[in-house]
C-alpha cells in the first residue's frame, strides 16, 4: 500500500525568511477552483478585499464585510494545499481599536484556517499590528496606496512620485516592520522609493505597481488574466480570457437557439430491459 506524503503548507515564518532570497510569487484568489490552479505555482494566495470589485461589482473595496472575506477565505483554503493563504481584513473590521482587530482576525483564522491576515496602514496601525502578532496572529502589512482609504485619498493615484512625499511612506514601512509584520505589500509607489524601502527594512516587500526591486510581486488574478474591464498601468496581462469566454458563451447561446445543443451525445437514452432466458 502506497503512503502519500502530506503537503506542507508555506507559513508566515517561511515567507519572512525569503527576505533578499528567491522572489515571492503571490496572486489573489476568491474561489476553490481558481485556488487549486494558483496553488501549483504561488508561494502566497491572497484572498483580497478586491473581491468587492471582482465578484460583486463594487466601485471600491469599502463595502466588503468580514463575513464575505471569511466565506471566500474558507473556499480558497479548501481549494489549496501548499501556498500560505492570507485573508484581507476589510474596512471597518480593525480600525476602531486593537481589541476589535484581534476579535476580527481571530475569527478569520478560526473560521477559515488560513495562515495570516493582511491589513492596511502604516504608523497609525503599528500598535494594532504589534498587538496581533504578540497574540499569535501573523500579519502582513500594506503601505503606499491603500485602497480602503479611497474616500480620503480621493483617487487611486500612485504615491511617492516626488522625493518630498517619501518620508511619511518610509516611516510607514519602518513602523510596520518594527511592529512585527512578517511581510508587507507596497502598492503603487515610485520605483526609487520602493527600492529604498526594500533595502531599508528586514522583512520582505511584495510589490504591486512598485517595480521588480521588491522581494516579491502580487497581482489580482482577474487583472492578469484579462478578465477585468479596466487594466491598471502596473498590470501585465498574461492572458486575454475575457474575449474567449464571451465567444464561448455566444456559441452556446447560438446552439441552444438553433437546437444544435444538446446533441445525441449529450442526452440519456432508455435502458433496454434485460431478456430473461426461459427454462422451458
Amino acid at each position: 500500500m502506497s503512503v502519500q506524503t502530506a503537503v506542507k503548507r508555506v507559513t508566515a515564518p517561511d515567507i519572512r525568511a525569503r527576505k533578499n532570497g528567491e522572489p515571492i510569487v503571490m496572486l489573489t484568489s476568491y474561489h476553490a477552483h481558481t485556488a487549486s490552479l494558483v496553488d501549483r505555482y504561488c508561494d502566497v494566495i491572497l484572498v483580497g478585499d478586491s473581491l468587492g470589485n471582482v465578484m460583486h461589482g463594487f466601485e471600491t473595496t469599502v463595502p466588503v464585510t468580514l463575513d464575505m472575506m471569511i466565506l471566500q477565505g474558507h473556499a480558497v483554503m479548501r481549494g489549496s494545499k501548499h501556498a500560505l493563504v492570507v485573508v484581507d481584513m476589510p474596512f471597518g473590521s480593525y480600525e476602531a481599536s486593537k481589541e476589535q482587530a484581534f476579535h476580527s482576525a481571530a475569527r478569520i483564522l478560526k473560521e477559515t484556517h488560513c495562515g495570516a491576515v493582511k491589513l492596511e496602514g502604516g504608523k497609525r496601525m503599528a500598535e494594532t499590528i504589534a498587538f496581533l502578532t504578540q497574540r499569535g496572529i501573523p500579519v502582513m502589512g500594506h503601505i503606499g496606496l491603500t485602497p480602503q482609504s479611497i474616500n480620503t485619498l480621493g483617487s487611486f493615484r500612485a504615491q511617492g512620485r516626488s522625493e518630498a512625499a517619501w518620508a511619511p511612506i518610509e516611516e510607514d514601512a519602518k513602523a510596520v516592520a518594527e511592529a512585527g509584520a512578517f511581510a508587507m505589500v507596497v502598492e503603487a509607489v515610485a520605483e526609487p522609493l520602493a527600492k529604498k524601502i526594500t533595502a531599508s527594512i528586514d522583512v520582505p516587500t511584495i510589490g504591486i505597481g512598485a517595480s521588480s526591486a521588491c522581494d516579491g510581486q502580487v497581482l489580482v488574478l482577474e487583472d492578469m488574466l484579462g478578465l477585468s474591464p479596466w487594466t491598471p498601468k502596473f498590470v501585465k496581462r498574461y492572458g486575454d480570457l475575457g474575449p474567449a469566454i464571451q465567444e464561448a458563451i455566444e456559441s452556446y447561446a447560438k446552439d441552444v437557439r438553433s437546437r444544435a445543443f444538446p446533441g445525441p451525445e449529450h442526452v440519456y437514452g432508455m435502458i433496454k430491459p434485460k431478456v430473461v432466458a426461459s427454462n422451458d
